[in-house]
């Protein structure tokens, strides 16, 4: 197995991806190829002393930035990174592609050279989140800023195929994101998704659920447009941030309540580690015809790490297949299609 990534892709590119990768290699043993301008990737491996003997390089002279223009991938980024490991996996010369580089772009790239399975409308991010009871799958986390109610039944059934496959929750409870749970609650595209899931008979569909109720183990499956879906991944990292800063602050304040800290020192570490989005490493996007992840784009090297973990995972579980197996389940009534 050979996991692609791209070398210059997020805010700590190139020396957090190289260490990741490094860490992955040695940890996992899969084949690794870093993407990118070569003489950098050997000059910063060199400088921080890193070996790269056993990791492959495949050159690629330009990078996408995260100020560029999504469809720059497909113009005049052809030479980025991201784009030359994508193109990478659609040849063939790897399993696996992981990038912390921007989420528009990888979308795009992802759809257009990698290529939508058949009968997928709208690619997903969808990323696993802690709960009080076990770890969810909330998508789309911003592939999908403006979505149909189609695009969301679709997010529903790949959710609901991922998190069964992968995170291996049997019937997995599928709801969607609302402001109430009532079937009344929401705005037109919520009324639709809800009529729309409600009648899908290949899902464990719960209805609507409140965001507050989400960090208590309330579904397996959240399905929201990307507009919402990103406010929900980006509020929960920060509530979970801000949260384990209080607790230390609050540890930190006399001899006695460090004393306390020091007694209570294992379960605070297992509760970091819940909370904390480096140890899922990156999500999937998932609907297009090959294992892309996406890697936070502030990710050190134990996200990247991590990433590259999960991007063996979905190998090895055949993620893209078996979506493309179920897409004959995956038919939309006429009365809610739309032209893309």
């Amino acid at each position: 197995m050979k996991i692609i990534v791209d070398a210059f892709g997020g805010d700590n590119a190139p020396l957090e991806i190289i260490k990741g990768s490094r860490s992955a290699k040695n940890d996992f043993g899969v084949d690794i190829a870093l993407v990118g301008d070569k003489e950098k990737i050997f000059s910063c491996a060199a400088q921080n002393k890193i070996s790269l003997n056993d990791i492959d390089i495949i050159d690629a002279p330009d990078v996408i930035a995260m100020t560029d223009q999504p469809g720059e991938i497909l113009k005049s980024k052809k030479e980025s990174s991201m784009a030359v490991g994508l193109q990478a996996l659609a040849d063939g010369k790897g399993d696996a592609f992981v990038s912390a580089g921007s989420t528009g772009a990888l979308v795009m790239g992802a759809t257009f050279i990698v290529k939508r399975i058949r009968g997928v409308k709208r690619p997903a991010i969808g990323s696993v989140l802690p709960s009080n009871d076990k770890p969810f799958l909330l998508l789309d986390c911003g592939a999908n800023a403006d979505c149909t109610a189609e695009h969301l039944k679709q997010f529903a059934q790949m959710g609901a195929i991922y998190s069964e496959k992968f995170v291996k929750v049997q019937s997995p409870r599928v709801a969607l994101a609302n402001i109430g749970t009532e079937d009344s609650k929401g705005d037109r595209l919520r009324h639709e998704a809800f009529d729309l899931l409600k009648d899908t008979k290949e899902i464990n569909f719960i209805g609507n659920v409140e965001t507050r109720d989400v960090p208590y183990g309330c579904c397996d499956v959240l399905v929201a447009d990307g507009f919402t879906g990103n406010i929900i991944l980006k509020l929960y990292e920060g509530v979970a941030g801000a949260m384990m800063a209080n607790i230390k602050s609050i540890f930190k304040k006399s001899s006695i309540t460090m004393l306390a800290a020091m007694m209570v020192k294992g379960g605070l570490l297992a509760l970091k580690v819940r909370m904390d989005y480096s140890e899922f490493g990156g999500a999937p996007l998932l609907g297009v015809n090959g294992v892309v992840i996406k890697a936070h784009g502030s990710s050190d090297a134990l996200a990247i790490r991590n990433a590259i973990r999960q991007a063996i995972g979905a190998v090895e579980a055949d993620v893209a297949a078996t979506l493309a197996a179920n897409m004959d389940h995956m038919v939309i009534p006429k009365e809610y299609q739309h032209a893309e």
